[in-house]
């Protein structure tokens, strides 16, 4: 075995919004990857626009810096627990990790998710204490709370004296404590080179590598990622592909590159222990191994947990279906290309067919899990229907009975109002397992069904005025907790085609709130707006007044009509009923009934309600 003394691999693994991304901008610059007068976005490795918007990172990337002749491979990995599927993901290709920590808030509980990961790999971890500049930063707290989080979750003697590095990732400042900061990274660096192990290579055995990333490129194909465990891979080499079921496929490396800066290199040939892309193959997955013709015996695939929530997709069938969406992006064909394409590189992903041909199940490790790939299909041009979410129960093999997944569910909210939280969680079977109260804030930590926690999240941002922060994970499988109570308000459904009037609407408004304005247009069995009473209710938005010769005043239609409620794709998620289906398409998210004629609607109503009763 050689060591290649050369190269560190790293992961940078945190909490949501502990300023992972930000820290990475921060090496980028000080290793001189932009020009001194080059104008740099920030956020640079957060490049796509839903993470962007939503401020989270949702895709790991791969980037690389050179430090003293070093060349620092850096992987920047999602810190939500949705996409665990990316962390484990990149980290078979790492040897240590850079654990993010904010001095106010100290260690948070995807810290703990994505922790439990690296640490189960044997990875190296250094904790790099952030924001040590911001109010009421209390690093020491930190610090402490952090080795008691490695203890709990089960590092060895060597992962727990885990080296510590104090920084200021906005402004690119790090230093051995926290009142002495360097100028610039440096000690973060030479941290990296000293603690992060080189890696361990058999330079003289055949190439192999394990594809733990996939990118697609419209002049170069489908494109592969992964770390070169044993020997040299070369352009043009005859290389052999064998899949997790056994099949061997053989191929060439047309291209070869690695990572340099935020670009990839060409490059001839690549030695055992580097990060590096390569294309030659038209058709590849996550967990395939691609070594030289000779090798025998593929490298274990990549495990990922089993998903806990699924979605019925399936082919629009609404009124306004094929309007606004690409031609040709709406067919069965299409969707199910679509979503079986997505399960080769989002692991943590599903699909099965469905009962017809034009539906699909889609099954994920959350909400937004699920959310994002909606969002995503939708901003590519895709048009589709969803249904809303559902748990995922499984059976014990031992007793038979019948279990559901639980979240460990972590909040933080003013003291004021404990009270209405403690109250919300407990109609939702929420088990409370620990609280505590510090300067102000109370910080609880639950155990709740999954099936309780599917559309929470808007309820609990109202509750706190949007203060408050919540943050759950997988906890295992539990005994069904008992029912949950599920929405408390109907929802206002047109009862007629048209454009919806203002005349109409300020006299309906009465029933209910609005979430469409005058001049939309609706068709039957559209949701319009929620009922202030529980049970559906069926009203014609689209009403006009009578034509006379009597000219009325321009404000008198319009007088005291309400604001509509503007609806997010998360918000439609939570409002949706069993009885409903979301209609997507590029411009539009528009919720209505599965059986859209009043008359239909009511029969399939006593039909279930019959068979309930035992008639």
């Amino acid at each position: 075995m050689q060591t290649r003394n050369d190269i560190r691999n790293i992961a940078i693994i945190a909490h949501v919004d502990h300023g992972k991304t930000t820290l990475v901008d921060g090496m980028l610059k000080q290793a001189k990857v932009f020009r001194e007068s080059a104008h740099v976005a920030e956020r640079i490795m957060d490049s796509n626009d839903l993470e962007r918007e939503r401020g989270i990172t949702i895709l790991a990337k791969n980037t690389a810096v050179n430090w003293g002749g070093v060349k620092i491979n850096i992987v920047d990995t999602p810190g939500h627990a949705d996409f665990g599927g990316e962390v484990e993901r990149v980290l078979n290709m790492v040897d240590g990790a850079l654990l993010l920590i904010d001095a106010v808030e100290g260690p948070m509980p995807q810290t703990r998710f994505v922790l439990r990961k690296a640490l189960a790999l044997g990875l190296r971890v250094i904790v790099v204490i952030n924001k040590v500049d911001r109010a009421y930063a209390r690093p020491d707290e930190a610090l402490n709370e952090t080795f008691d989080l490695f203890i709990e979750l089960g590092a060895n003697d060597h992962q727990a004296e885990f080296p510590v590095v104090y920084a200021i990732g906005l402004v690119g400042k790090a230093g051995y404590a926290p009142g002495g900061l360097h100028s610039d990274l440096t000690p973060l660096f030479e941290t990296i080179i000293k603690e992060i192990p080189a890696p361990q290579v058999d330079l003289d055995a055949p190439p192999k590598l394990l594809v733990t990333t996939l990118e697609y490129d419209n002049y170069k194909g489908q494109i592969g990622i992964g770390r070169l465990m044993t020997g040299t891979l070369k352009r043009g080499q005859p290389v052999v592909r064998m899949t997790a079921r056994g099949e061997r496929i053989n191929g060439n490396i047309a291209y070869l590159f690695t990572f340099r800066n935020l670009q990839k290199e060409e490059a001839d040939e690549v030695r055992a222990g580097d990060i590096l892309s390569f294309g030659g193959f038209d058709d590849l997955n996550i967990s395939d191994t691609i070594a030289d013709q000779s090798v025998t015996e593929a490298l274990p695939p990549i495990s990922v947990e089993e998903p806990t929530v699924r979605m019925t997709f399936g082919v629009n069938t609404a009124p306004f279906a094929g309007k606004e969406g690409k031609t040709g992006w709406g067919t069965s064909r299409r969707l199910r290309e679509r979503l079986y394409n997505e399960t080769r590189s989002n692991v943590a992903l599903r699909v099965q067919d469905g009962e017809s041909a034009d539906k699909f199940i889609v099954s994920g490790r959350g909400e937004l899990h699920l959310g994002i790939l909606i969002e995503t299909m939708r901003r590519e041009g895709y048009e589709f229907e969803v249904s809303k979410p559902e748990v995922i129960y499984r059976e014990d093999p031992e007793t038979g009975e019948v279990l559901e997944p639980i979240e460990e569910v972590h909040v933080e909210a003013a003291d004021n109002i404990v009270g209405t939280i403690v109250e919300l969680l407990g109609r939702r079977r929420g088990l409370m397992v620990d609280m505590r109260s510090e300067s102000g804030t109370t910080y609880m930590k639950y155990l709740v069904p999954t099936r309780g926690m599917l559309g929470f999240r808007p309820h609990f941002m109202r509750a706190t005025s949007g203060m408050g922060q919540i943050h759950s994970l997988h906890a295992g499988y539990e005994p069904i907790a008992g029912e949950i109570p599920g929405r408390q308000f109907g929802s206002l459904v047109a009862a007629e085609p048209g454009a919806a009037t203002a005349y109409a609407m300020v006299s309906l408004q009465q029933r209910g709130s609005f979430f469409i304005g005058p001049g939309t247009d609706v068709y039957e069995g559209m949701v319009v707006g929620e009922h202030i009473r529980p049970g559906d209710l069926d009203l014609n938005v689209a009403r006009t007044k009578h034509l006379t010769n009597h000219r009325a005043k321009p404000t008198d239609t319009t007088d005291g009509l309400n604001t509509p409620r503007d609806m997010s794709l998360d918000d439609w998620i939570e409002f949706m009923a069993e009885d409903e289906l979301l209609e997507v398409t590029p411009n539009s998210l528009r919720l209505r009934k599965r059986i859209l004629n009043s008359e239909e609607r009511l029969k399939d109503r006593k039909r279930r309600e019959k068979i309930l009763a035992g008639e």
